[in-house]
């Protein structure tokens, strides 16, 4: 008989929840809220929240909004969209996750507090380029900051200058450390380097406890939105202990020829991944073997 066993620890990450409960909160007041972004990346998650009145707009949307209610998701925003929201009397309801905020804020200190220096230190932070929590991170140096995604990137910084190293909270903390290690190696004589490890460890943790799910099942199902870059790097983590695994963003995209010959099957997915869409691809592979519930 085989066995269909969802990974417990998969799933939202507390920000991302408290995101959806705060929309839902006004949804059910209202039945109207905008949202700058998608709430989550994930478009089932993000279908059903539209189907209780949740409308994404994006900044140049906000530009012309005004008078209204807007969310601001997990990922956090930078001092422009406040200041667009004052301007035009939007109320802000401000979901961006603990973490976040608290890295946001120190950041912005030390950039504020390099201002009187000359050369002023500069800020490189590890992340993706364009997501919206490392847009959040930039604007708080007012676009000054440097943003690496890799070691490959690291001829942007400049190395003729005090340097402070932070990192986007869902980043990889091996990444972090070769990165860290490689601007040590690179830093002019006289000039002086901090790291700050800013991942988040709710995340962080999750790669371990990830792996050896993945190692106790003969075929790993991970679901996860198209655009979410932690569903991705988990995705590889599966795969790398676990060469049959297989992403899925929904129950539309398994297939039979899978399950053959199959005795065990881990489901899992991204911090950004809703349990309830978990537990529909575990009822339909049910389904699909002929399991009788």
């Amino acid at each position: 008989m085989i066995k269909v066993e969802i990974d417990e620890g998969s799933g939202f990450c507390f920000g991302v929840v408290t995101a959806i409960r705060k929309a839902e909160e006004e949804l059910k007041k209202s039945g109207r809220l905008y949202c700058l972004g998608d709430i989550v990346h994930n478009s089932a998650e993000v279908e059903r929240l539209q189907a209780k009145g949740l409308v994404t707009i994006s900044h140049d949307d906000l530009e012309k909004l005004h008078d209204v209610k807007v969310l601001l998701r997990a990922h956090g925003e930078p001092p422009s969209t406040y200041e667009i929201a004052r301007r035009n009397n939007i109320e802000i309801i401000d979901a961006t996750c603990p973490v976040v905020l608290q890295l946001q804020q120190r950041i912005k200190k030390s950039y504020d507090e390099s201002c009187g220096s000359d050369p002023k230190p500069q800020i490189v932070i590890y992340g993706k380029k364009g997501h919206a929590e490392v847009n959040g991170l930039v604007g708080q140096t007012s676009g000054e900051a440097v943003v690496v995604q890799n070691v490959d990137e690291l001829d942007l910084v400049d190395y003729d200058r005090d340097i402070l190293l932070y990192s986007q909270t869902t980043k990889s903390l091996p990444g972090f450390h070769e990165i860290s290690s490689e601007i040590e190696r690179r830093q002019s004589r006289g000039y002086s380097f901090r790291s700050y490890d800013t991942i988040c460890r709710q995340v962080a943790n999750r790669v371990s406890n990830l792996r050896n799910f993945a190692e106790a099942h003969q075929l790993i199902i991970f679901v996860s939105g198209k655009k979410s870059s932690n569903g991705k790097f988990l995705f590889e983590e599966c795969k790398a202990v676990n060469p049959n695994a297989r992403m899925v963003t929904d129950c539309s995209e398994l297939s039979p020829v899978w399950f053959d010959g199959i005795e065990t099957i881990g489901i899992c997915g991204a911090t950004s991944t809703p349990r309830w869409l978990m537990e529909n691809v575990r009822d339909r592979i049910l389904d699909m073997v002929g399991y009788q519930r």
